[in-house]
């Protein structure tokens, strides 16, 4: 994955109903270390990493990189949204198309703030880089993310397998400065 080039980063914060979305901070390691070294967080994403290597290896300002944003719910993280370009060594359709990506602590499941945090930021995306098509993969066991591509406009593109078990590969089209989707 490469990052968004040629976007501008890091963007002011985007502040939704309920949620902010941001760069790291050093006060996000602790949540960082929590949702990199869970179990239930990595169900769908090949299993967790071992806690003692994500504190080695996390930096003092954990996953401050291009597209990466903190999701914030009253002053602390409980999830991060990732913006990456994909390179296609997934699947040649998603190559170079930028893609989304997830995570948050279980204690903040069910609530809908994956779904508003995704929608903004792929209104920040369609602000910044307007028509760019997004991808989103994702296992089809995983039942909330496959509800929440729905949710958010991704629409099929195709299924296969891969780490053993059934994988989805779904587009949102482009938004065109008038707001609408094209056909």
């Amino acid at each position: 994955m490469e990052d968004l080039s040629p976007v501008e980063w890091p963007p002011r914060p985007i502040v939704t109903e309920r949620l902010v979305l941001r760069e790291s901070e050093s006060r996000d390691r602790a949540a960082f270390v929590e949702l990199l070294a869970s179990p239930e967080v990595h169900t769908y994403l090949g299993g967790p990493r071992p806690r003692d290597e994500v504190e080695r290896e996390l930096s003092g300002v954990p996953e401050r990189w291009p597209g990466s944003f903190v999701v914030e719910l009253d002053g602390a993280m409980i999830g991060q949204i990732l913006l990456r370009r994909a390179t296609g060594h997934r699947r040649p359709a998603a190559a170079g198309k930028a893609d989304l990506g997830y995570l948050f602590l279980p204690r903040a499941w069910g609530f809908g703030y994956a779904a508003e945090a995704c929608a903004a930021a792929l209104g920040w995306l369609d602000g910044a880089l307007p028509g760019e098509p997004v991808v989103l993969t994702t296992q089809t066991a995983n039942v909330a993310s496959m509800r929440l591509t729905v949710k958010l406009g991704f629409t099929e593109v195709e299924r296969f397998e891969a780490w053993g078990t059934e994988q989805w590969l779904g587009m949102r089209s482009p938004v065109t400065s008038g707001g609408d989707t094209p056909q």
